[in-house]
């Protein structure tokens, strides 16, 4: 049976996640939703096709940060041991209600991003060195294509093969943690799929200015 200390702590990461940072950020500074332009997604994508790198950046770093507190609080509210199965499936647990907490926020009208900076943080939360090592194919893929979609998919794809075979983690429920986010970020992103067979996903560039046609 789940304790009080428990559903406190998924509340809490819950309203955490749903902090809609994107629409916040577009509302006080620029006055805009960022969700009634582009692709209509109150994430870090939209946010720099819309509103560029000065907000674009403190949503993707506000946002990843929810997933990594939201995480850290199974430090503060559980007394497993940090090395145990119990521990890391109450972190996954946390991460998971702040992730659809971004995706169906509280305090936007229940209409948000698609929870990628927060899948990330989450994930820096639950295995470091492979969040890592998925941060620099997401960056070469984006470097190298510019699209944020396609370095996104790629990386979390990587992350379940890392953690087997590059880092040999043996806990089965971050294994499964690990595949649920590739396929979640394949659901998550079908409309960008479609965008790149038909050669329509719009292009982010980090070193330079876009190129309009």
């Amino acid at each position: 049976m789940i304790s009080t200390q428990s559903l406190i702590a998924l509340l809490i990461a819950y309203l955490l996640g749903s902090i809609p940072t994107a629409v916040w950020i577009g509302q006080i500074f620029y006055g805009i939703d960022v969700r009634e332009y582009g692709s209509g997604n109150a994430g870090t994508t939209n946010t720099f096709r819309i509103l560029g790198k000065k907000a674009g950046i403190p949503v993707m770093l506000i946002d990843v940060f929810k997933g990594w507190l939201a995480c850290y609080l199974a430090h503060w509210f559980s007394n497993y041991n940090p090395d145990s199965i119990q521990f890391a499936n109450f972190q996954l647990s946390l991460g998971i209600i702040a992730i659809v907490g971004h995706i169906f926020p509280v305090f936007a009208g229940f209409r948000g991003g698609k929870g990628i900076a927060t899948l990330f943080g989450m994930v820096l939360a639950i295995h470091l060195q492979a969040a890592l090592c998925c941060c620099i194919i997401f960056l070469v893929i984006l470097i190298f294509s510019h699209y944020v979609s396609l370095g996104s998919m790629v990386a979390s794809f990587s992350y379940p093969v890392l953690m087997i075979f590059a880092f040999h983690v043996g806990n089965k429920s971050v294994i499964l943690f690990g595949v649920c986010v590739a396929v979640l970020v394949l659901v998550t992103h079908q409309k960008n799929i479609e965008r790149l067979l038909k050669g329509k996903e719009s292009k982010s560039y980090l070193f330079r200015k876009k190129v309009r046609n």
